[in-house]
């Protein structure tokens, strides 16, 4: 069974950007464990609470065969952490993939793993993406080899079917 580690912010975290994807994720048969910087309820933007399973800073890529960032204004708390950079890194380094949605994907710049790849975005992140090397395309959803991204709330589901797709090989 494949296994998607979904990290979200302990507040304000997008609730469609989550529980999407992790619909889709699982009704494919999909394991998904969520990681959060507290194992105490997390609150969504729109008043969804979510009990993570593990911490963000115990968890390691090599665990699973996706790493999935969640955006949400409460994402960008992850930009400076070294936790969420390392998980990255971990992801990158163990060829695992690697998704992104929203301003989630600052998170990946910061983490510097983005060099020379095309992405997309919450537009206000796309002077980040660039400065880190990164080609920003603004597209709903973009994949580059084993980089998913996604630019925003509206684009959630198809962000899940495009994890769906490269994880089953469909």
């Amino acid at each position: 069974m494949k296994k998607v580690l979904m990290v979200i912010a302990h507040e304000i975290f997008r609730d469609e950007e989550y529980l999407q994807p992790k619909k889709i994720l699982e009704s494919a048969g999909i394991q998904v464990i969520t990681a959060s910087t507290s194992l105490e309820p997390a609150t969504g933007k729109l008043g969804a609470i979510v009990h993570p399973d593990v911490l963000l800073q115990d968890s390691r890529a090599g665990d699973y065969d996706a790493i999935v960032f969640i955006g949400g204004s409460g994402s960008r708390n992850y930009f400076r952490d070294p936790a969420a950079h390392a998980l990255a890194k971990d992801a990158v380094d163990n060829k695992k993939l690697l998704a992104a949605i929203c301003s989630a994907t600052g998170i990946l710049a910061a983490a510097d793993v983005i060099k020379g790849k095309k992405m997309t975005g919450f537009p206000a992140e796309a002077e980040m993406i660039e400065q880190y090397g990164a080609h920003y395309t603004g597209k709903d959803v973009e994949i580059d080899g084993s980089l998913v991204t996604a630019n925003g709330p509206a684009a959630a589901s198809a962000f899940g079917q495009a994890i769906k797709k490269i994880l089953l090989k469909e």
